[in-house]
């Protein structure tokens, strides 16, 4: 990997205690391919920085790092990370979009875990080289059905559904991660369907339901975007895993 290799973040979290084991420092990479309409980190999306405008002011959602220059800073903490059992984590948008940049920063990583944490859309390639140097995948799935998944993300499945078989063959552990949308993730169909799929797969460690959250939509204000869910935000959310306890799979529903 080149010294030069450079990418763009639009945040990073530390003392992170839900992007994995452990405590964690979380990357958040600029730009994704899909399109969800539940999408909670709207900021994300799009690959150049942008203004946020807020209550106590204006931020700017992107700043560009070169390889070097963030693994030196996610390496000062890393003894306070091994110390509590965790790690880094590559978050979103989407880390295949910058599937380099990522792979030249974990490369300088301090023996640190690192968790993938993706939707799977990306080309066999890109995921490959990032899959492989993480400890632990979260794997998205949302949607089973083709037609579905592209009139509520703007992309078709197939691609991740092959890179699901290829983390499969590859012997790193994974979690799947299914968020609860109200009337289009959450029904019984969809469920069944994904558990279908997950009973066949030899590295999954387990199934997390990630229930909606209802605050997604108030960031688009304030990044200049429109928020169209396409949905009814009011409708309870399906929590019920008897399909996924039918199939033999740990499930646990996370907050």
């Amino acid at each position: 990997m080149s010294e030069e290799q450079s990418g763009i973040v639009f945040d990073i979290k530390e003392f992170a205690v839900h992007d994995g084991p452990g405590i964690r420092t979380t990357v958040f990479l600029k730009g994704c391919p899909l399109s969800c309409t539940w999408c909670h980190n709207p900021e994300g999306i799009g690959c150049e920085a942008q203004v946020m405008a807020g209550a106590s002011g204006q931020r700017v959602a992107g700043r560009e790092y070169t390889a070097p220059e963030l693994a030196c800073l996610l390496n000062k903490q890393a003894a306070i990370l091994r110390a509590n059992d965790g790690g880094v984590t590559f978050s979103g948008g989407e880390p295949l979009m910058q599937a380099e940049f990522t792979a030249a920063v974990i490369d300088r990583l301090d023996w640190l875990h690192v968790l993938l944490d993706t939707s799977g859309y990306g080309s066999g390639e890109d995921f490959e080289l990032l899959a492989r140097r993480s400890s632990l995948v979260y794997f998205d799935l949302k949607l089973m059905d083709p037609a579905l998944h592209r009139q509520y993300t703007g992309r078709d499945n197939a691609p991740i559904l092959r890179n699901l078989q290829r983390l499969d063959e590859t012997g790193i552990p994974y979690v799947l991660r299914v968020p609860l949308v109200p009337g289009v993730t959450d029904t019984e169909a969809n469920l069944r369907a994904i558990a279908d799929t997950a009973r066949g797969l030899r590295g999954l460690l387990r199934v997390d339901l990630l229930p909606y959250n209802r605050a997604a939509g108030g960031k688009y204000a304030a990044a200049g975007m429109a928020f169209s869910p396409q949905f009814d935000e009011s409708r309870a959310v399906n929590t019920d895993t008897r399909v996924f306890d039918a199939a033999g799979l740990e499930v646990h529903i996370r907050c």
